[in-house]
């Protein structure tokens, strides 16, 4: 029984590093209903099309702003910055969209899957589906 207690907190140990992480901090307060974002030509451009679209159907208006603007350019502005990798299949790795206002940063999405080899099956999927999910809870009112 012993050896079998020993056994299983060794899994968790290992396996504990091996997670996929997610973490959102909502913007959680009214905004202005236009978001300029600025592009992220190094990004695939469906990372760029599915925010914006998101954005839209949460009755925000949009505005790409080019590469390298101030994140002061607009009341409201967002940066983002997308990964895909390959391991069977190519899969959206790591996501991250930051929101300002009046440049200061008051929201923050994160998904990261590179730590989770051990959860191979996890981190395959849309990669559209995890962009949408992570600017709904970023943007939620």
């Amino acid at each position: 029984m012993k050896k079998l207690v020993l056994v299983f907190g060794a899994l968790v140990i290992l396996f504990s590093g091996c997670s996929i992480k997610r973490e959102v901090k909502p913007v959680g307060k009214e905004i202005d209903k236009e978001v300029c974002i600025i592009e992220d030509t190094s990004v695939r451009q469906g990372f760029l099309q599915t925010y914006e679209q998101t954005l839209e159907q949460m009755g925000y208006k949009v505005k790409i702003i080019a590469q390298g603007s101030d994140k002061s350019a607009c009341k409201t502005t967002s940066t983002y910055m997308g990964k895909w990798s390959w391991d069977l299949a190519i899969y959206l790795s790591y996501a991250r969209i930051n929101v300002y206002q009046d440049g200061e940063l008051i929201g923050t999405a994160l998904y990261d899957s590179r730590g989770g080899d051990a959860r191979i099956f996890d981190k395959f999927g849309e990669g559209e589906e995890m962009i949408k999910s992570l600017v709904e809870e970023l943007y939620k009112k």
